[in-house]
């Protein structure tokens, strides 16, 4: 028996993973599963996008290697992109890199900036990939308290008590996934003092700025954040283009420098049709994130019900493309969704996913047609 590096000892199969098999073989069972726990967008990416993708299939160059940063020209649309959304300048040429989707981002980062025994700090509740991608470089998660009565954003007090020896990254995520609340301005001032105070590289996940969210906000509209700080996005929900994997990486030269460094030895460079419809949805006009959010606004409304009629609280001021409820007193979240799985044939996720403080939330998703959570309220 080959046995598998010791680095896996410490990391499971992504919940995801695990559970989308479960529903599947209960679909296969003949049973109505209504998925409202996965973040897919179900509805169509732009139709300049997918028509520049199916054009580019002749363009002579279509089918060969690409270059490792991508495209100059969409390198330059994600740079007017920040320009005209975050109001934050960026230089296509140094400042740019489009990434296989912002999840290979996390590890690429990871990779550039962590050795073995580093330290990250990682938010409880939070996407469960950073953990384990520092679990797999040998790097030691050191996980920082969000809670519902901080508004889901981090004890700067508590942060300096830790023992900040060898932390190297801190991962940080507006609009919060999974709670969907916001930072304040206070707050980024905070974070990249911090940075700077402590040398600790800050790297913001952001991929859910436009989502229900009437002011997108980039961290480098802050002073100084050029000088510790990465960010990460995607085209995956603003876009509605989570297949295509496509995300960037925007930051100072030699950050990003440092991460291509990496991204150059683990890939041959993005698909060139795929860059060219990115380049295209990039260019979309306020239009198409009023029509985007006027039909998740009303599937939100649908789900507060079904909600509501589960017996759970949520704040109705908080953004993205999930809806984070508090379950009642004393009902633990996976029991919750376990039950509501096999009674109703509903699938949600349970809060405990994205770390210890999630225990007592469940998530909900956005991604169904209004029509399937009117289904769900039914059943319920």
């Amino acid at each position: 028996m080959i046995e598998v590096a010791k680095r896996l000892q410490n990391v499971e199969e992504y919940y995801f993973s695990k559970k989308l098999r479960e529903v599947a073989l209960l679909k296969a069972q003949g049973k109505p599963i209504i998925n409202l726990g996965i973040g897919s967008p179900d509805l169509e990416p732009p139709f300049k996008a997918s028509m520049a993708l199916q054009d580019s299939l002749v363009d002579e160059k279509a089918h060969q290697y690409q270059s490792y940063q991508g495209l100059p020209e969409l390198r330059e649309e994600i740079s007017n992109f920040y320009k005209r959304h975050y109001t934050v300048d960026l230089s296509s040429q140094t400042e740019v890199l489009p990434l296989m989707g912002s999840k290979e981002g996390i590890m690429h980062i990871s990779m550039a900036f962590l050795n073995k025994g580093d330290k990250v700090l990682i938010p409880n509740p939070g996407y469960p990939t950073y953990a384990s991608v520092t679990k797999l470089l040998e790097a030691k998660p050191i996980y920082y308290d969000l809670k519902e009565k901080n508004n889901w954003q981090p004890d700067f007090k508590a942060l300096e008590r830790l023992d900040l020896r060898r932390v190297k990254i801190m991962w940080i995520n507006y609009p919060h996934m999974p709670t969907g609340r916001n930072a304040d301005n206070k707050f980024y001032d905070k974070i990249i003092a911090f940075g700077k105070r402590h040398n600790i590289l800050i790297v913001n996940d952001n991929p859910y700025s436009f989502i229900l969210n009437e002011k997108p906000i980039s961290i480098f509209r802050y002073k100084d954040a050029k000088h510790v700080c990465l960010e990460l996005n995607s085209l995956s929900k603003t876009f509605n283009m989570a297949g295509w994997r496509v995300g960037m990486l925007v930051g100072n030269y030699d950050f990003v420098s440092a991460v291509l460094r990496v991204k150059s030895n683990m890939d041959s460079g993005m698909f060139y049709g795929i860059q060219k419809g990115a380049i295209e949805a990039l260019k979309c006009s306020d239009m198409w994130f009023q029509s985007l959010n006027s039909v998740y606004q009303t599937r939100r409304d649908l789900i507060w019900q079904l909600a509501d009629n589960l017996n759970c609280t949520y704040d109705k001021d908080a953004t993205g493309l999930f809806v984070w409820a508090k379950l009642p007193p004393h009902i633990k979240s996976e029991e919750f969704t376990d039950m509501v799985l096999k009674e109703h044939s509903i699938f949600i996720t349970p809060g405990t996913v994205f770390g210890s403080n999630g225990e007592g939330y469940v998530r909900f998703s956005l991604c169904a047609d209004a029509t399937i959570i009117k289904e769900a309220i039914a059943r319920v």
